[in-house]
């Protein structure tokens, strides 16, 4: 962060007015100019500049969608602030509406201060639209007089407030946005074998397509919320954060049944990509809300290790309730959760190098989550296909898959068609695998 000096902002000033002037003189027409309203010397950090996308995007979107054509366009990112002045071919008050409508939708408007110049270089105000003049932003009274008894202290943190709790929950619907997305794309990739997708119902005869679409809908709002309580818990112990979205995930079950009429569709992945967006948001910043695949799944074992350990070191013959704490008691097998504790080692080095391998050979998104979901299912410990056949039927399956993959590690579909049928015979169904591709699909889109 480096302060600008009153030359420097001067300077600027100046620049930005030539900068107008020409692009009045040369099109006659309304000039827009955008640029951050933020108090103090510090005009330009990763976080202001974050927000001056925000806004110039959302601009420019506006001036799309209002059909309003742009002349030309002149950008300047600097340390004295960012800023851009658009040249438009419309009349200057509708203009000013679209703009003030901008400054008024969301909390982080606030901070942009978006003029619009008419061809004869007047600046219009939000008067001029009908729309009341901006309030302070520390104590939120009608118009600027206030800001002279607000410190510069007390004005830099509130415009660091609106902008971080603006990203806060911002992040927390992308994450659930793209989470929803990631649960239909792997709901949609075809074929797949023994599972749901869009050319049969694999080996289930308890659920559809549409049984899984509402599932993922119905699921929506649970990923964000699993994202602030890993925001509001980051400063406690990672394992203090699982034990609240243990609770969350109860909840999100009954949210699903209730979805579904009773179908468990998703409860793998409710745990495996609720405890991910818990990982997000005890990592989450402002400036950067997404950290890389590494981190998030080392933040996911550090959050669960304890836990699982605790859970297996309670099971006993009487009280194992699920096939995978039986299988565990069996043979050790640790199913989601251990693959979890263990920091997600199948989606790092088995799904996701495979999506970026088929993707990097040519082959389309659907097509790299075959192959994956393939190398998956071919290293044999999925828990669901040993619960519906058994030990020696999932492992015998397994070994059709690597074979397949032994001599093609891109098969062609017709191929996956046939295992396919193979599986509906056996009955058997790589729900966790699905669950682990649901991640990698997430985990590859941030």
């Amino acid at each position: 962060m480096q302060e600008v000096t009153l030359e420097q902002s001067l300077a600027a000033r100046d620049a930005r007015t030539q900068r107008q002037t020409a692009l009045l003189e040369r099109y006659h027409m309304p000039v827009i100019s955008f640029s951050m309203n933020i108090p103090g010397a510090v005009k330009d950090t990763p976080l202001i500049r974050r927000a001056y996308y925000t806004g110039r995007d959302a601009l420019l979107q506006a001036l799309k969608n209002g059909c309003v054509k742009v002349l030309r366009k002149e950008e300047t990112l600097a340390e004295t602030g960012c800023e851009i002045q658009i040249a438009v071919k419309e009349d200057a008050l509708t203009v000013k509406r679209l703009c003030v409508q901008i400054e008024d939708a969301t909390t982080l408007g606030q901070l942009f201060d978006m003029e619009v110049l008419t061809p004869d270089g007047e600046k219009l105000a939000r008067e001029a639209v009908g729309s009341s003049e901006r309030g302070c932003i520390v104590c939120g009274a009608a118009g600027q007089d206030c800001i002279a008894v607000h410190s510069e202290k007390e004005l830099q943190a509130a415009a660091q407030r609106i902008m971080v709790e603006y990203y806060a929950k911002a992040d927390r619907q992308d994450v659930a946005d793209k989470v929803t997305a990631a649960l239909l794309d792997e709901i949609y990739t075809t074929p797949k074998p023994g599972l749901v997708d869009r050319a049969n119902n694999g080996s289930h005869t308890d659920m559809t397509i549409e049984t899984l679409e509402r599932s993922a809908r119905a699921l929506k709002s649970y990923w964000a919320r699993c994202m602030e309580v890993g925001q509001k818990t980051s400063n406690e112990s990672p394992a203090a954060t699982f034990a609240q979205l243990r609770e969350l995930g109860k909840a999100a079950e009954q949210d699903m049944l209730a979805a579904t009429g009773g179908v468990n569709t998703h409860k793998g992945a409710i745990f495996t990509l609720g405890t991910i967006c818990g990982a997000i948001g005890r990592l989450w910043s402002a400036e950067a809300p997404y950290r890389d695949v590494e981190t998030i799944t080392r933040e996911c074992a550090a959050m669960t290790k304890a836990a699982v350990k605790a859970d297996f070191a309670r099971l006993t013959p009487e009280t194992a309730r699920t096939t995978g704490e039986k299988l565990y008691l069996e043979s050790g097998l640790r199913g989601i959760r251990g693959e979890m504790a263990d920091g997600l080692l199948s989606v790092k080095n088995i799904a996701l190098p495979m999506i970026h391998e088929a993707m990097e050979a040519g082959y389309n998104h659907n097509r790299a989550g075959v192959y994956a979901l393939l190398a998956l299912i071919a290293r044999g410990r999925d828990t669901n296909m040993i619960a519906r056949g058994g030990r020696k039927r999932a492992a015998v399956a397994s070994k059709w898959v690597e074979e397949l993959l032994y001599y093609c590690n891109f098969p062609p579909l017709t191929a996956v068609e046939v295992l396919n049928r193979k599986f509906v015979a056996e009955n058997l169904s790589p729900g966790g695998c699905a669950d682990l591709l649901a991640a990698a699909y997430f985990l590859d889109s941030i």
